[in-house]
């Protein structure tokens, strides 16, 4: 037991080599090491990944038209059945307008027309009858006026008969004549390529178009909505007094929904018509969907170095609304299961011989690499590596070449 005590003195007496043998080991860890092994670097492996290359941009949700909701009268607004905001199908009633002088114009206007109408069965159950019966009557009487002359003209050559009879039955068979041609005439007009028939169709022709006038108007005092959409403006209330062409309500349309946004011009190159892209509203950031590029305008906005395009949205969302601020991811390019590396891990990214620092058996070795389309902080490497090379993570210049480096844990 005495030997123990006497093993804790001698520890005691060496604790200064024990502390200076420590930090020459630390020195020799933290120094001499990385002198002889190199530093730790991040590194990263290559990998086969889907890469897909976007331009994201920012605009707003714009019908490819508005329709301009106006009265085609003069009227008083008699009730507004909508509010802005509303939607609508194809024959709402948006606005109605006092009807009365209209229904009461239509009211003329089937009277006219019954009239026309009356005086056309009048003339085809009647007059036209009765004009046929004096024909009759003028052609019996002419006959028989014939008759008469023809016997006292024997009789006077015979001079059985007076000049005096003579000339009365020559008298009488003018008249009879006379006759036969007014009941002609009148039976002409009265039959339908006759005046009179043609005037009183002409009449009824006027009194119908009359009517269908009056019931136009009519129907002018229920404004409706042309088609399905959004009421998004309103400038009308009961007891206003419209003027025709005055816009009263703008209508959006449900049928087609349009994106217009600004891309940078730079990107411009990158864009072509029927790309897909993915959308959503800012109101909404959550909730993505599916656009498609079928526009782009052929000018460029100077003041802010950008291009209009514009992105048809096959399905809208219900949420969605006129001018909502949006936020679309436009896909230009798409490359599935290829070579990827951090746009981090890349030399001289800008050049036409960009580079890699590959870590091979402990040393950085340049590697230049033939790159592909860049997106979301990555490269496709088309040629200089393989899947599962190790490259460094950097783009430190202190590192050159040739170093000696440890891939970080």
């Amino acid at each position: 037991m005495a030997r123990i005590p006497d093993l804790f003195r001698r520890l005691w007496s060496w604790r200064w080599w024990a502390v200076s043998a420590a930090l020459a080991a630390a020195v020799i860890w933290y120094g001499a090491i990385p002198q002889f092994l190199g530093p730790q670097i991040p590194v990263v492996r290559v990998l086969r990944t889907d890469l897909v290359a976007t331009v994201v941009a920012s605009g707003n949700v714009a019908a490819p038209y508005r329709v301009n909701i106006a009265a085609q009268i003069v009227g008083v607004v008699s009730d507004v059945p909508v509010a802005e905001g509303q939607s609508v199908k194809t024959g709402d009633v948006l606005i109605r307008l006092d009807d009365r002088e209209a229904k009461a114009a239509v009211v003329l206007a089937e009277g006219a027309l019954a009239q026309a109408e009356a005086r056309m069965r009048q003339l085809r159950e009647l007059t036209l009858p009765a004009a046929e019966a004096s024909l009759a009557q003028a052609r019996a009487t002419l006959l028989d006026a014939q008759k008469t002359f023809d016997r006292a003209a024997t009789l006077n050559r015979s001079g059985y008969e007076t000049r005096a009879n003579l000339d009365d039955a020559t008298r009488a068979l003018d008249i009879a004549r006379a006759q036969l041609r007014n009941a002609e005439l009148v039976v002409f007009t009265n039959r339908p390529d006759g005046s009179d028939y043609v005037m009183a169709e002409t009449q009824r022709r006027q009194a119908q178009a009359n009517l269908e006038t009056a019931r136009s108007r009519l129907t002018y005092t229920t404004i409706t909505a042309p088609r399905d959409g959004v009421l998004i403006a309103r400038s009308v209330e009961r007891g206003f007094v419209v003027q025709p062409g005055a816009v009263l309500m703008v209508l959006s349309p449900f049928d087609d929904t349009q994106l217009v946004v600004q891309i940078d011009e730079k990107n411009l190159g990158r864009l072509a018509l029927g790309q897909p892209a993915l959308a959503s509203a800012d109101a909404f950031p959550d909730q993505r969907f599916p656009a498609d590029l079928v526009y782009i305008n052929p000018g460029i906005d100077i003041t802010r170095a950008s291009v209009e395009v514009k992105l048809h949205v096959p399905t809208p969302p219900a949420y969605l609304r006129q001018d909502m601020t949006v936020s679309v991811d436009i896909e230009t390019a798409r490359r599935p299961q290829t070579l990827v590396l951090p746009l981090a891990a890349i030399r001289d990214l800008g050049s036409p011989t960009p580079s890699v620092l590959k870590l091979v058996q402990g040393r950085a070795v340049a590697q230049p690499v033939k790159l592909g389309i860049i997106a979301g902080g990555k490269a496709e490497v088309l040629d200089g590596l393989t899947a599962g090379d190790t490259v460094l993570a950097t783009r430190n210049p202190a590192i050159a070449p040739g170093a000696r480096v440890r891939a970080a844990p």
